[in-house]
């Protein structure tokens, strides 16, 4: 996997792509003893904020569920939105959602965000992309859309990754809980589904069209990746390993960290260690032929949303390690990734505040987005 980032660096270096050289992990003799960290408020007066990425100058988007785009300029919260970003539905767990940036960002200068469209009767997880330009967003339109509405405004998804192929990864929820109902049966059946865009994984050029060469071909919609998942809030791709992580909502305990690998099944809802909300078992099977065990499941409710993989030079104990957020923990949990490739908790950073985004910012320091009506941008960094 290693060869064939670098065999794509190359390749996007050629095309004038702006590409960051990617760090190499510490051998075990450097790394140092465990960091001494403290938690410090960077930004406050965010409304349910819920993504955020950097721009090439250092200065910040983060996206407020409600429907707005914020600038942070110069480290200072500009007071007025950015204009450009299209009505969203606001409303339960939908909004104006994730955030990322094309990987040869300025180069074009595209922005992309996905948002909840429709209403409540009748919604969908949708991909918009759009141009910055003075600080704003222009030719701001919509390159992908899933293809199935659903009832009621739960599990929409929403994370955005980059593969070092220059494609784009989108999760998209199962669509719901019990009794919210799609052709008949239960929504969440959908995930097993392959022809369904609800509970996966999604690969799109950056365009918004599929890859010829996603995994399932005819036997799944083209944009399929993965299938399986139940509601995944949590998405990263390792820049050394070009190894994809997943962090996902069970319902009642259950939460899981997976391995994500194009074409599987990661089992839900016909597999999982999670129960119904009212306690009663929703399928016998944690385990079936065929379908993905989980790298971790943690032993009670995380309701994980958020993650990144430390490869910075500022926690040098950390380096290869996933953050994970947290919104019922109120924490960042610090994982490790075993050699049989499991992963283990080893550190929960409680933070007595909702988690709903980390990210690795260009200074190395680990910056985490609290979900509150007033939500914070909080900053961890190393004690001198």
């Amino acid at each position: 996997m290693r060869s064939r980032w670098l065999g794509w660096v190359l390749l996007l270096g050629l095309l004038g792509c702006r590409v960051h050289s990617q760090p190499e992990p510490l051998p075990v003799s450097q790394v140092q003893p465990a960091t001494r960290y403290r938690v410090v408020s960077v930004l406050k007066g965010l409304e349910r904020p819920w993504g955020m990425v950097w721009l090439p100058n250092g200065d910040m988007l983060i996206t407020e569920r409600p429907g707005r785009l914020r600038w942070v300029q110069g480290g200072q919260l500009r007071p007025e939105p950015v204009p450009g970003i299209p009505p969203v539905l606001n409303l339960g767990q939908g909004g104006l959602l994730d955030i990322a940036l094309h990987p040869c960002f300025p180069n074009p200068a595209w922005v992309y965000f996905t948002y909840a469209q429709g209403t409540v009767e009748a919604n969908r997880t949708v991909v918009g992309r759009g141009t910055w330009q003075n600080g704003r967003l222009t030719e701001v339109r919509e390159i992908f859309r899933v293809a199935q509405t659903k009832y009621r405004t739960q599990h929409f998804g929403s994370r955005l990754a980059w593969l070092p192929d220059f494609t784009l990864l989108v999760s998209i929820g199962d669509g719901g809980n019990p009794p919210i109902r799609y052709g008949g049966r239960l929504i969440r059946e959908q995930a097993q589904n392959p022809k369904s865009h609800l509970g996966k994984v999604l690969r799109l050029n950056p365009d918004g069209t599929a890859p010829a060469d996603n995994p399932l071909g005819a036997k799944a919609a083209p944009e399929v990746w993965t299938l399986g998942n139940r509601n995944i809030q949590g998405l990263v791709v390792d820049p050394v390993t070009g190894q994809v992580w997943a962090t996902e909502h069970g319902a009642k305990g259950g939460d899981e960290v997976n391995r994500l690998e194009a074409g599987k099944n990661y089992g839900w809802p016909r597999v999982t260690h999670s129960r119904e909300y009212s306690g009663e078992e929703i399928t016998p099977y944690r385990s079936l032929p065929g379908m993905v065990d989980p790298a971790l499941v943690w032993p009670g409710t995380v309701a994980p949303s958020g993650l990144t993989i430390y490869r910075g030079e500022r926690f040098p104990d950390w380096q290869g390690q996933l953050l994970a957020g947290g919104l019922r923990s109120r924490a960042v949990h610090r994982l490790q990734v075993l050699s049989n490739g499991k992963v283990k908790e080893i550190e929960r950073i409680d933070l007595r505040q909702r988690v709903r985004d980390v990210r690795v910012g260009p200074d190395g320091l680990v910056y985490v987005l609290t979900d509150a009506d007033d939500g914070q941008l909080l900053r961890i960094e190393p004690v001198p």
